[in-house]
């Protein structure tokens, strides 16, 4: 982890304790990212790759009920940034009109009247793996400075790391528990994984394995039955990850 996110992951974990789990987590995050990003609130949603939300926070409660009100609806910028995979900026939301015609026709007039001015979506993701999105809200019209995009990003790398890691904790996309002789040949078995994957994608091993990770976080497997697929040659990044 880079020096700016070494700060930003410090800035989480100095926010007021909250109860363990995704949503304490994620809430955290909120808080955090609000004040780096000077907004007025942030949003979180995880979500299944079929886009069904399994989890949310916000900063405050106007924002809450601004990322709620996307998933009422249907629409608005955290499902426009999960379904393209990029980030969806929007310095101003008088400039999308109004009406059928409009990129967010409910969305957008609703957004307006609880003061919000401009939105900025960042998606969860680690390669092909898809976890949420972090919304930016602001009762100002403007885009973001170079710095505070830079900030943003790396607060969505930072919460996909999180995210992974509490899953591993709870066991969940992670290991499960095993005797000491049997953590050996599955530490053995995880490496030849991420040297395969490694291979097949062209990439370091740290991305090798975050990817690896990812993948078991979204298809809610444990790690190592994911890379004793790999390895079985079972599973193949290069062929059934897209």
């Amino acid at each position: 982890m880079d020096d700016r996110k070494s700060v930003i992951a410090d800035l989480v974990a100095r926010q007021p304790a909250e109860p363990a789990g995704t949503a304490g987590l994620l809430r955290r995050v909120c808080r955090a990212a609000a004040k780096a990003l000077s907004a007025s609130g942030t949003g979180l949603s995880v979500m299944t790759e079929d886009g069904v939300r399994a989890a949310t926070a916000a900063s405050d409660p106007i924002s809450e009920r601004i990322e709620d009100l996307q998933f009422v609806l249907g629409e608005g910028p955290c499902m426009d940034a999960f379904a393209s995979r990029r980030p969806v900026l929007v310095p101003d939301l008088d400039e999308l009109g109004c009406g059928a015609g409009s990129r967010w026709p409910f969305y957008a007039p609703a957004a307006r009247r609880d003061g919000l001015r401009a939105v900025f979506a960042f998606p969860l993701q680690v390669g092909a793996a898809r976890l949420g999105v972090m919304d930016v809200f602001r009762e100002r019209a403007g885009p973001l400075s170079g710095e505070e995009l830079a900030d943003a990003l790396d607060f969505a790398e930072v919460t996909v790391a999180a995210l992974l890691d509490q899953q591993e904790d709870t066991g969940r996309g992670g290991v499960p528990a095993v005797d000491d002789g049997d953590d050996i040949g599955l530490r053995s078995e995880l490496f030849q994984a991420q040297g395969m994957v490694m291979v097949q994608l062209e990439v370091s091993l740290v991305e090798a394995m975050a990817r690896i990770r990812a993948y078991a976080y979204a298809e809610d497997r444990h790690l190592a039955d994911v890379a004793r697929d790999i390895v079985a040659r079972r599973l193949s990044f290069d062929r059934d990850i897209t």
